[in-house]
């Protein structure tokens, strides 16, 4: 206002600075709006801005603007506090002796008493603004005076870019910063009565009173005789334009600067100290930058903020980091506007502010920030959207846990939600089969190779579901079923694999996992596979076998696996498929085979189709029918059949399977004779590695038609 107004009519003339203060201020604007509607929604906590966007788009996007931000503030406290010392020395007289690094030491010095003061109590600091405010109030009185006291013209609207060559939007860009201290109330929001009524209130009244100003101001000055249009232009003449109009001059004009770059150094430190507070609460920095003194100050952030603001002194060039800080302080407008905007289109239920602003209003607010961006530097702009993104993905590779919900999960919920709408209009045919799996354990931990070998399943294709069973008796883990459930996905990150977990409760475990299995699933994604893990005791054995006969019932088909040891980490990997051929579980073994070969670390995998016959005549019958199954699924694998010659199966299997890294046999359907079968199950599986028994009772048309 005091530097550049004007150096602005004298380049562009009054109608295009009235466009330039409009068009600025509707940015600022619709951010305020923004703001507002987001601060109108929630119970706003410590923070300001960073709160607001954390607790809307999420902690690690809230981390990426906030840390920045966070600098920001505090490297405007240096800026502020060497403005202040430049303009005071400007004021001394030219007969005093100054030393050398006078300057220096004189930011130093504002930089100390600002943060000591913010630091005791950020009340004394607030009042100290109204008294600033009357000082400013009064020089732009004593500047109109002096107008109307003088001669005066018509006002100056012609367009000369006489000190402004780079034109129209290289003027814009320099004075759009006058325009962004509007949001100084919002990083306050920790220390408000009533921020939900506060911010709204104070955000958009700062904003209009301030455009309201930034006309007025203007059409004085286009109207003084006092300057000529080569002296408002001149570049270097800075606040002298208002010493010569104004009445008193520098005597008031001069406090009034002062004033008015104090009152910003002050926002900027009592601001910052609260952002790094929010960070520390939130995780994202070290807690003890939380703590607070006895008159409820952020005190070590903010003597940790001085520090920093006092070392950004002896940086060298400020203008060129200060340009750096402008760009990186308006992504702050992209965030908020698109914050606002993101929460308005998903709908979520729980958004109802009470100032509403339509979603491509917000949109609106965040491109033409980042044009302004563009207009000030794009190199800055580089930088800025860089720099966020390499802390976004940081804090996305932390994963940390939120304690709040945020308009990410609405996101992901409304594409789900559409997605799901699309897929159940649609006919789901073979060709489109994936393995929707539902996995039940009783501990991740203790199971982690089967939910391994289901995850190599579903990596690249498939969705897996693991259920954890509680019965309606165990009143200890029903209240804290949904804490079960997270602490699974924990467990999960732990060891790198992704599925979906949940907790069911049922009357109990056997008829619980026929119940929870065979109505499992939404439209379009019902559960198509049942994947257990082989118990090693016998009563629990023949409640499986009694279960997998149940569920053969209800079109889903059965995975039941055993491992005597992990999977080995060997990129030459062996997989053997023992193939009766009297049902279809063998098309579906070899299905699975494809479906594991797709993972990285089993690209390299051999696949062996065995099978065991009683004579010659069978083994071609047989060795034909295999032949042109995998022939139409065009999968590479080996086939052998032998001759049973009077041994027993297991012996063959145990011979020429006892080195593979993983076996697939079928499992009979509608077995009645559970604890013979369990004998069994418990003969095959002692000398092998992995063993998974498939029984097909979803997929009757064979391999071929799913895979062509």
């Amino acid at each position: 206002m005091y530097l550049r107004f004007g150096w602005v009519i004298g380049n562009v003339g009054l109608l295009k600075t009235i466009f330039i203060v409009l068009m600025a201020s509707s940015i600022t604007f619709i951010t305020g709006l923004s703001a507002s509607a987001i601060a109108t929604n929630i119970k706003v906590g410590v923070g300001g801005e960073y709160y607001l966007i954390s607790r809307s788009l999420g902690l690690e996007p809230g981390g990426a603007i906030g840390i920045p931000l966070y600098l920001c503030r505090t490297l405007s406290v240096t800026f502020y506090s060497y403005g202040l010392a430049e303009a005071i020395i400007a004021f001394l007289p030219k007969t005093w002796a100054l030393p050398a690094h006078a300057l220096q030491i004189g930011a130093a010095i504002i930089i100390i008493l600002v943060t000591i003061l913010s630091g005791k109590s950020a009340s004394l600091v607030l009042k100290s603004q109204i008294p600033i405010m009357i000082i400013v109030g009064i020089s732009i009185i004593a500047l109109i005076i002096g107008v109307l006291t003088h001669d005066m013209h018509a006002p100056v609207i012609e367009t000369t870019y006489q000190t402004a060559p780079k034109g129209f939007w290289y003027v814009f860009a320099v004075f759009f910063p006058a325009v962004t201290g509007f949001t100084a109330g919002v990083g306050m929001s920790g220390d408000l009565k009533d921020p939900q009524k506060s911010i709204p209130t104070g955000t958009l009244g700062a904003v209009v009173s301030g455009a309201l100003i930034y006309i007025l101001i203007p059409l004085v000055l286009s109207v003084t005789a006092i300057l000529t249009l080569e002296q408002l232009s001149d570049p270097n003449a800075g606040v002298t334009i208002w010493t010569r109009i104004a009445v008193f001059g520098p005597w008031i004009v001069y406090p009034a600067v002062w004033g008015a770059i104090l009152s910003s150094a002050f926002g900027s430190i009592l601001g910052g100290p609260r952002i790094l507070q929010a960070l520390s609460m939130d995780g994202l920095a070290p807690k003890f930058l939380s703590k607070l003194s006895k008159t409820g100050q952020p005190t070590v952030a903010t003597w940790i903020s001085g520090v920093i603001a006092l070392a950004a002194v002896f940086l060298g060039n400020l203008n060129t980091i200060a340009q750096y800080v402008s760009v990186l302080f308006l992504t702050l407008y992209v965030a908020i506007n698109l914050s606002a905007a993101v929460e308005k289109l998903i709908k979520e239920p729980s958004y109802r502010p009470r100032i509403n602003v339509p979603w491509y209003v917000s949109v609106l607010g965040a491109v033409a920030a980042m044009v302004v961006m563009l207009l000030i530097s794009r190199i800055a702009f580089l930088f800025a959207f860089g720099l966020e993104a390499v802390i976004l993905t940081y804090l996305i590779s932390k994963k940390m846990e939120q304690q709040f919900g945020d308009s990410a999960a609405g996101v992901w919920m409304r594409i789900s939600r559409f997605a799901l709408l699309k897929l159940n209009s649609r006919k789901i045919l073979q060709r489109n089969w994936r393995p929707i799996m539902l996995l039940f354990v009783r501990d991740i931990k203790s199971r982690i190779n089967i939910v391994h070998f289901a995850e190599l399943l579903g990596q690249n294709s498939g969705v897996l579901t693991i259920s954890k069973l509680i019965t309606i008796d165990d009143k200890e883990n029903l209240k804290k079923k949904h804490q079960i459930a997270f602490e699974m996905q924990k467990d999960l990150k732990t060891e790198g694999f992704q599925a979906l977990t949940e907790v069911n409760v049922v009357n109990d475990f056997k008829n619980g996992i026929y119940s929870v299995a065979s109505s499992h699933g939404l439209a379009g994604l019902k559960t198509n596979t049942v994947v257990l893990g082989w118990s090693q005791e016998e009563k629990n054995q023949i409640r499986e076998l009694e279960v997998i006969n149940k569920l053969s019932e209800s079109d889903k088909n059965i995975l039941l696996l055993h491992f005597n040891q992990a999977f080995s980490k060997k990129k030459d990997k062996r997989i053997d498929i023992w193939w009766r051929g009297e049902d279809t579980n063998g098309d579906l073994m070899v299905l699975f085979s494809y479906l594991i070969r797709l993972n990285r670390n089993w690209e390299k995998t051999k696949v062996n189709i065995f099978s065991v016959v009683e004579t010659d005549q069978e083994k071609e019958a047989l060795e034909k029918r295999i032949v042109l199954a995998v022939k139409e699924a065009r999968i590479d694998v080996k086939t052998k059949i032998f001759l049973k010659e009077n041994r027993p199966f297991i012996e063959i299997l145990h011979k020429q399977s006892a080195k593979a890294d993983l076996v697939f046999l079928g499992l009979i359907k509608h077995d009645t004779n559970h604890k013979k079968t369990a004998q069994t199950i418990n003969e095959i599986t002692k000398n092998l590695k992995v063993v998974a028994f498939i029984q097909n009772n979803g997929m009757n048309d064979g391999v071929s038609k799913i895979l062509n």
